[in-house]
Order: C-alpha cells, then structure tokens, then sequence
C-alpha cells in the first residue's frame, strides 16, 4: 500500500477501507480503552486524528508515545464522530517508527520566536513554522511560473564573482589562500594572483550583470538564487544570505520595468491566497490580524508612483522628526520608505528617478528631468509593514554615460571590459530589478523577522545550523 499525505486524506470525498498514514505526533490522549493521537506529516497546518484500540497488539508500544515520536498507521478513513474535523482513523496497527525522548522541546505550548530560533533543526515540525515554510515554497514555484508563462528564460548565474554589482564592497571573501601565511607581492600586500582564480573573488551580492548578458542575446530572463552581504547589520529585514529574484528585459524602459513588478508583486500574493489558504489564515490569526485585508487592499488598488523630487518634499512636509534627515541627495531610510508606504500613501509605492550620486554605476541617467542629468532611472517598491520590496532600474546601455559612471564610482573599465562590450556590440534600451524573497515572504505571511522567513538564517554572529 502507498503512503497517503494527511492533507489527502484530510480532502478525501469519501470514506476508505485502507490507508497507510507516516507521520510525527503532536499530541496523545488516552481514554480507558483507546487513545487519541494526533498525526501530523507535515503537508498541510493540521493533522488527522488516530483512534487506537487499546485491543491493538502492539498497543503497549503506543503507551510509550509521546509529542515528537515517528509513527506509521494502518487503518481506515472514516467520517469523524468529534467536531472540527470531517475523517479520523481507526487504527488497525501501528508502528513506532522513532521514538522521542522525554526532552523534546516542542511541546504543546506558546514558545517564543527566539527560542525556536536557537532549536532551527525542530522549529519546522511547528505550527507556525511548518506554515512559513509551505509558503515559502508555494511561492518558488509561483515565481518560475509567472516568468514561464511570460517566456522568460531561467538563468543560473555565478554565486562565486570578481566583480560587485553594487559598488557597497560589502561582500564576502572567497578564498583558498593559508590566512596565516599568505603569499605576498613585493609591496608586501596578499598576492590574490597566487589564489584559486588568480584574483581576488567574492561570494555574489546579485547576478544582474551576468544576467545582462544574457538579457542581451535572448531578450528576457531571470535569476533565482541565493546573494550574499556582508553588511554588519541586526534589523530585523537583513540577512548576510537570502534569495533574489531578477528578471532582466531588453527593450524595455522605466515604465514598463516599474509595470513589471507590480504584476509580480500582484501574482504571487493572489498565488498565496489560492493555494495557502489554511496557511495564511493561521497568519491572520495569530501573527497579524490585518493581514489578509492588507493583501487584498493591495490587490485591489494600483500601485501609487511617486518620484524621489515629490518623496523628499512629503517627508519634508510631513512634520515627522525623523531620526534620519531628509534632504535631496540622501538615501531614503526604512522609517521614510514606511511612512511613505503605511502614513502617506497607505498602499504600496514604487519611487523612482532618484539622485545618480547615491544609485549604482550602471543605471540610465535621466534627462529632461528636474535637475537634469543628476538623476537616474531607479526604482523602489515599497510595501506597508517591510519598507522596499523591490529595487531596479532601467540600465545605461549608452557607452558613454556608463563609462562616466564608472569613473563616478572608481570602478576600473579593465574589471568590467566585457560589461561595457556588451555596449559596443548591439546595445539596446533594457531594464531589470531585484525582488528579496524573503522580504516577500515576510510581507505575505505577516512575520516580522527575516530570520523567521529563511530555514537557516545566516546574520552576523550566526551560522549554527
């Protein structure tokens, strides 16, 4: 007989004579000639109740049950005699497959985010983290398929680069070099020519750049892959590794990339209300009341466009004393990017043309626009309770204003002599961003940590598991 999932069995239209169940226990209650167990296997937020006939033979074994054990069941569906529930299981045997020791630390009771933090290999076998983690990957799913079905080509580009798509230098070395003697060159200096690539390389921040080239031979394509920061950052929306989305379209411009992610924002959250209904409910419940109004609010409404010029006069004008001054020429903080967000606009925002002294080399420099040519065609979308979602822009493809770029930002035209060629050979208006997983995720399910949102987190001081 095959196994069949709970939520399967859960969903059944009709009774069945056989089933075979495998799963772990959340909890066991004994009666005077039977006992209740509650199963759970992981595929869907509830479990299915087990009645065990204390006429069972290896019934003295189920005794030793306890909250975490492995059981494997045989029996029968049948329709429910309790409430709350359509089908429970008459037993007819039952294996212990792994029995649980009495110091299981997930017992039936409130634990706090930071504890289960500290236990990351059991937290998933809990209610709230099986249902992060089912969303999570609902949601992988939902990303290919949205591409897909636009005829996107996947891409999977370098996580090991010599090159920084962000000019933060916030990276992560990679090395195979002796740290307590390493080569040196005759300044005294560590000889990178003497390492594995024969230069200094880094663990990536994004694959844009690699997915430029690409963009630039098949038109549209997109990266899904883990990018690394090594920013020293604890707030609660960092993580040193997360995934990114980024889809890269030639022929494209700011409007269209700023449409772009809207749709997509838009098609993963009506993705996660159609498939992780329970879930999401469960969220709504117990982890943000307002959570399912907000996702509809913002499926409901278009996306509001505002201007880096007109955010700056909001927050001027908005009486707030800001921690972080604001003034033209200055990065939005997270506490303006919120306010812009939840206070001002009350609904998602996407920024754009900000100041080209603040923004990356290789965005277009806007003309026409007030003040000219000191501004670039970037793009924030910002989300009520999380602050910027997505980052993009549209990229400089004329040879000449990237070049002055580069120089802007000390970059070195011998490190990116292909990113340039790819100017000279065909160049083409495209446009492209960054969506962070997580920060979706956290924006769908309500949960206010990126760490909670990531099997493993990786943050400074952090990388147990």
């Amino acid at each position: 007989m095959s196994r069949t999932l709970i939520k399967d069995a859960l969903a059944a239209s009709a009774p069945r004579e056989a089933i075979l169940l495998q799963g772990w226990v959340r909890t066991r209650r004994d009666a005077k000639a039977f006992s209740f167990i509650e199963l759970n296997d992981g595929s869907c937020l509830r479990g299915i109740q087990v009645i065990a006939n204390a006429t069972l033979p290896d019934y003295a074994q189920i005794e030793k049950v306890t909250t975490g054990a492995a059981l494997e069941v045989r029996g029968q569906l049948v329709a429910s005699q309790g409430q709350g529930q359509k089908w429970e299981v008459i037993a007819e045997s039952i294996t212990v497959v792994g029995l649980a020791d009495a110091t299981y630390p997930l017992q039936k009771k409130g634990h706090t985010l930071e504890f289960l933090r500290e236990i990351a290999h059991l937290r998933p076998r809990s209610n709230l983290f099986g249902a992060v983690f089912r969303v999570r990957s609902r949601l992988a799913y939902a990303v290919h398929q949205f591409f897909q079905e636009k005829d996107f080509i996947y891409v999977h580009t370098p996580i090991i680069t010599a090159s920084d798509a962000e000019g933060a230098g916030d990276m992560f070395r990679v090395t195979t070099l002796d740290l307590a003697q390493p080569p040196r060159n005759e300044e005294g200096q560590v000889d990178a020519t003497k390492d594995f690539f024969g230069r200094k390389t880094f663990l990536t921040v994004s694959g844009q750049l690699e997915g430029e080239i690409f963009a630039s031979a098949l038109s549209n394509i997109y990266t899904f892959g883990p990018t690394f920061r090594a920013e020293n950052s604890n707030t609660s929306r960092h993580a040193a590794e997360f995934w990114m989305i980024e889809p890269e379209i030639a022929f494209c411009d700011l409007q269209g990339n700023m449409a772009l992610a809207e749709e997509f924002v838009k098609y993963l959250i009506r993705d996660a209300k159609e498939h992780c209904a329970a879930d999401l409910e469960f969220f709504s419940k117990f982890v943000d009341k307002e959570l399912l109004a907000r996702l509809d609010f913002v499926l409901e409404r278009p996306f509001q466009r505002c201007s880096y010029t007109e955010a700056i006069a909001i927050l001027e004008q908005s009486g707030k004393n800001w921690e972080h001054p604001v003034s033209w020429g200055a990065n939005l903080q997270a506490e303006h990017e919120r306010f812009l967000a939840e206070e001002h606009f009350k609904c998602p925002v996407t920024v754009y043309n900000y100041p080209r002294a603040i923004k990356a080399f290789y965005m277009r420099v806007t003309e026409g626009c007030a003040p000219d040519r000191q501004t670039v065609g970037a793009m924030d979308l910002l989300v009520p309770g999380i602050g910027e979602i997505i980052g993009g822009s549209q990229r400089e493809e004329r040879l000449e204003f990237l070049r002055e770029g580069m120089a802007m930002h000390h970059l070195s035209e011998k490190d990116y002599w292909w990113y340039l060629d790819l100017r000279r050979y065909g160049s083409v208006p495209h446009a492209g961003f960054g969506l962070g997983f997580e920060r979706m995720l956290m924006f769908v399910t309500g949960v206010g940590n990126i760490r909670d949102v990531i099997p493993f987190a990786r943050t400074p001081g952090t990388a147990e598991f």
